[in-house]
């Protein structure tokens, strides 16, 4: 690279932040009446691009968001993680990755749903005095009232924006209970709002065992033993259809270690199929769940 080119990429890259922040200290100088001027007109403003057909929120820039709630997307998932140790082959972000799959197969399911950033941190085990799974390295986990108070405030933003029902999944059983929690405080809070707050309980109880038995009676697959793992055939397949390297797939056929409790993953294309299949099931029965919930209402 030249060296004036250097000086000139540096020179631009001052006065595109120079703006950034000028523009930051401008907006922090307005009035209300200024800053609620500013809000509706970036509300009114046309998008001058094709629209993303992503359903992932983050994904999209506000406009997007903005028209797909004004075309009736008025249904807002928040779907709850964890990271956690789960044996030697499984990627400690184990159910933000299986989301990664059902989330988006969920709301194009549901037909008027977008997913909200997954939250990825969540109760796993108590810090002080640390509860047995905090000593393993790479799990992370926060207080019951932090993680209530997370899901509160992304619930309500999404209020704000003119989601009429929130959906609240989880795919570890720690994550319930704060997730019954903020439904009812949400409901008691937003009563004759015209928005709702939904925990849909049957995503894990009784999501994962239908999702075994499914797997089993209807697909034929079927574990033969254990391998003691934090781990299975249908966290195995479900991740896989997100990124095989999350189960370190390559790694396994080269250690000839591509199994888990007694089934065979080697062959990818077949797996990730079933893997498929399975968040395609879990995706219709947790839609059925979110539309009865949405009916009582």
């Amino acid at each position: 690279m030249k060296p004036s080119y250097v000086f000139t990429a540096a020179a631009l890259c001052l006065a595109i932040a120079g703006f950034v922040i000028d523009s930051a200290h401008a907006r922090q100088g307005m009035s209300d009446e200024q800053r609620m001027e500013r809000a509706r007109r970036l509300k009114a403003a046309e998008n001058p691009l094709e629209a993303s057909d992503s359903v992932w929120m983050e994904a999209l820039t506000y406009m997007e968001v903005r028209d797909r709630i004004a075309a009736g997307a008025t249904t807002a998932i928040i779907a709850t993680g964890g990271v956690e140790e789960n044996g030697p082959f499984i990627a400690t972000g184990k159910h933000n990755v299986i989301l990664q799959a059902i989330c988006p197969a969920l709301a194009r399911e549901l037909g008027n749903a977008l997913c909200a950033p997954i939250v990825k941190f969540v109760p796993e085990g108590s810090l002080n005095p640390a509860s047995e799974i905090m000593f393993s390295p790479g799990t992370f986990s926060v207080r019951d009232d932090t993680y209530v108070a997370l899901l509160d405030d992304i619930a309500t933003s999404l209020k704000l924006h003119g989601f009429k029902d929130v959906v609240l999944i989880g795919d570890s059983g720690g994550n319930q209970r704060g997730m019954r929690a903020v439904e009812e405080l949400l409901n008691e809070r937003w009563a004759g709002s015209g928005v709702r707050a939904h925990f849909i309980e049957e995503f894990y109880t009784p999501g994962w065992e239908d999702t075994e038995k499914y797997t089993d009676e209807v697909l034929g697959v079927r574990e033969t033993k254990s391998d003691g793992h934090h781990d299975d055939i249908w966290v195995t397949a479900m991740m896989m259809v997100t990124d095989p390297e999350s189960v370190r797939y390559r790694e396994r056929l080269k250690a000839d270690l591509a199994s888990i409790n007694g089934v065979d993953i080697s062959d990818l294309e077949k797996t990730v199929e079933l893997g498929r299949k399975m968040v395609e099931f879990r995706a219709q029965r947790a839609a059925e769940a979110i539309r009865r919930s949405i009916a009582s209402r």
